[in-house]
């Protein structure tokens, strides 16, 4: 992901990039702004990662704040960013909040961390199929049911953010059968995927991925510029060793 779209997503209004740009972004009073703007990436399939860190900061700051609900719809939102570091930055705001201000029994937020973390370990790992597995469970129902639900295209979005994008940096062939088991998707949804990733199918059933510099082999001839008198130095140096 580069790094001019993570800092400052197009989607991103003047309102909230003064708020998130700004000294404002330390004051309490515009919480609701910055929440209603998660709600808002949620249900648009958007995401800005600093707007959302700005809530957890001010969460750390204002402990009366907090909001156990708006913490996991942060996280569930950080989950499609990987394996970009989004997910531990959040729980970094989250692990330096002040000891009074831990949530009590029965926090979401408490409840769904364990989840969580395993869903981003699976993904960073690159362990699709369980990954799947998981998020499908009766275990995860609560969570996907009450959460993960109201975030909009998420499942494709993890299909195609996390999933096509490690795929497409580490194959240029790639056989069917995994691939399904990867998106979790066959048939006329797996075809359609394909389609939108631009990805075809050649004579031997295989997924062929589009060149990128990432997966294309490349030699890389390196040169050493090391002067005589260095060379020298080094050599006195092993005789007096």
């Amino acid at each position: 992901m580069a790094t001019a779209h993570w800092t400052k997503p197009a989607t991103r209004t003047p309102i909230i990039d003064k708020l998130v740009e700004g000294v404002d972004r330390y004051n309490p009073q515009n919480v609701e702004i910055l929440e209603d703007y998660l709600y808002q990436q949620m249900k648009q399939g958007e995401y800005d990662c600093l707007a959302n860190l700005a809530i957890l900061k001010l969460y750390q700051f204002n402990p009366e704040l907090y909001n156990g609900d708006v913490v996991v719809n942060i996280l569930v939102k950080a989950l499609t960013a990987t394996p970009a570091p989004d997910f531990n930055l959040c729980l970094a705001l989250l692990c330096e909040r002040p000891i009074e201000a831990q949530p009590e029994e029965g926090d979401p937020f408490s409840s769904f961390l364990p989840q969580l973390q395993f869903f981003h370990q699976l993904l960073r790992t690159c362990k699709f199929p369980s990954f799947w597995e998981v998020y499908r469970s009766q275990e995860s129902s609560a969570l996907r049911e009450n959460y993960i639900n109201e975030v909009y295209g998420f499942e494709d979005t993890i299909r195609e953010s996390v999933i096509a994008k490690i795929v497409s940096s580490t194959f240029t062939r790639i056989g069917k059968e995994r691939l399904e088991t990867y998106l979790d998707l066959t048939g006329p949804d797996f075809d359609a995927m394909l389609e939108k990733l631009g990805w075809t199918v050649d004579s031997k059933g295989g997924i062929v991925i589009t060149p990128n510099p990432d997966n294309q082999i490349q030699a890389t001839v390196l040169r050493e510029d090391i002067q005589l008198p260095q060379l020298s130095k080094i050599i006195a140096h092993a005789q007096t060793a």
